[in-house]
């Protein structure tokens, strides 16, 4: 599986002011992991902003810095076969994705959840990352080691919150 080389940051709310970025709306659930399983797949459909809707499912594995990742598209029927197995491991939220020089930073509003988490993908764990001045106070910490940040723990938080 190819590499994902990813810092993540918590936010103290949304960044104001913030330059003018790409909005999506994305949906994402996790399947249920298979016994004795260290991958995490999910499904997601992402609203664009010009109302295209894409549906992609990808696999991970790993956790921190640097990830496994494999991405594909889906289409529209094997996505809606496999959204119900999400139940109780689903969140939503609002990505901005600001173009920084060489950089894209994605900013993720997550709804029914106190957090706000930007992040930054990078070509190597070595490769440099300049915080911008406009996000640079909004940091409240980096918690790319913090497995409690993870999308897939925050769906499963969602969950439990959703489902008692």
């Amino acid at each position: 599986m190819p590499a994902e080389i990813e810092r993540v940051f918590l936010l103290r709310g949304m960044p104001v002011p913030m330059p003018e970025g790409v909005p999506l709306r994305i949906e994402q659930g996790y399947l249920p992991p298979s016994a004795g399983d260290a991958l995490e797949g999910r499904v997601r459909r992402i609203t664009h902003f010009d109302g295209r809707i894409e549906h992609v499912h990808t696999v991970k594995r790993g956790s921190g810095l640097v990830r496994e990742e494999h991405e594909r598209p889906m289409a529209a029927d094997e996505f809606a076969r496999e959204w119900p197995r999400t139940e109780g491991r689903r969140i939503a939220k609002v990505r901005t994705k600001v173009r920084v020089g060489d950089r894209t930073w994605e900013i993720d509003r997550f709804d029914g959840l106190p957090v706000v988490l930007a992040e930054c993908e990078l070509p190597s764990v070595d490769a440099p990352l300049e915080i911008p001045a406009w996000l640079a106070p909004w940091i409240e910490r980096e918690v790319t080691e913090e497995p409690a940040f993870r999308n897939f723990e925050l769906a499963r938080r969602a969950g439990l919150l959703h489902h008692p």
